[in-house]
């Protein structure tokens, strides 16, 4: 396996987790830096220029999710990957509404982590790839999607998206009027299916909404299909 040039930041407190997890990566010849708290990771962070961050919630200094908010209003595009040992949906919830791609609840097994770092990359060369092969440029009543720069506007202003929110508009766009559940999404922009996660594709939802809607409650662009889950408007939807 030739994982070289793929390198992954985990900030986490806890030396014996950190060592373990930084064992099992380093065997699947990924490069991994490593922070124990959240300001170090904030500095490794500017320093390495990461391809992936792990971030623990709970951190001295700075915890997770302010990382996660340092990080996001610097870098829209890079994978971040939150683990917290709460149970509260509410905290979950908040790491994917500021900018996290996807969570792990502790204890959690080594092979599931390995499985979803794997599928993390997966989705980021198969995303620069498409990138690179499609010219489009996508066009809907103001809102505009350039493929090859990764570039979205709103009625000629730029929109900032995570890396999943483009995935999930570019998705929706090239496929308007086509409606997909939320195990399908998970499957297809997450890159695997695990089940109980479908608040996952509510919060990315509902957070590209609120910066390309007008109103939020009452969508446009992307609409709920009631019992099945999302889709993109039909062209003959669009405005007149």
């Amino acid at each position: 396996m030739d994982n070289n040039g793929k390198t992954i930041l985990i900030a986490e407190d806890n030396r014996d987790l950190l060592n373990l997890l930084k064992i099992n990566l380093t065997d699947q010849s990924y490069q991994v830096i490593t922070a124990t708290d959240g300001k170090k990771a904030m500095e490794a962070f500017h320093q390495e220029q990461p391809g992936l961050v792990i971030l623990d919630v709970m951190m001295p200094e700075m915890d997770g999710f302010d990382v996660c908010k340092a990080i996001r209003s610097e870098n829209k595009q890079v994978p971040i990957l939150m683990l917290t040992a709460k149970t509260e949906e509410v905290d979950k919830v908040l790491g994917l509404e500021i900018g996290a791609d996807d969570y792990m609840t502790k204890p959690f097994s080594i092979r599931e982590l390995l499985a979803r770092v794997k599928a993390i990359f997966r989705r980021v060369e198969v995303g620069l790839d498409s990138s690179v092969r499609e010219n489009s440029v996508y066009k809907f009543d103001g809102l505009m999607l350039d493929v090859s720069k990764r570039k979205v506007t709103l009625n000629g202003r730029p929109i900032e998206l995570t890396s999943k929110e483009y995935d999930l508009l570019h998705l929706f766009f090239s496929n308007p009027g086509k409606a997909y559940s939320r195990e399908e999404l998970l499957n297809t922009i997450w890159g695997y299916s695990f089940e109980g996660y479908s608040h996952t594709v509510n919060s990315h939802i509902n957070r590209l909404r609120s910066k390309i809607e007008d109103d939020a409650s009452d969508p446009h662009y992307i609409r709920t299909v009631w019992g099945v889950g999302y889709r993109f408007a039909d062209l003959e939807e669009a405005e007149v």
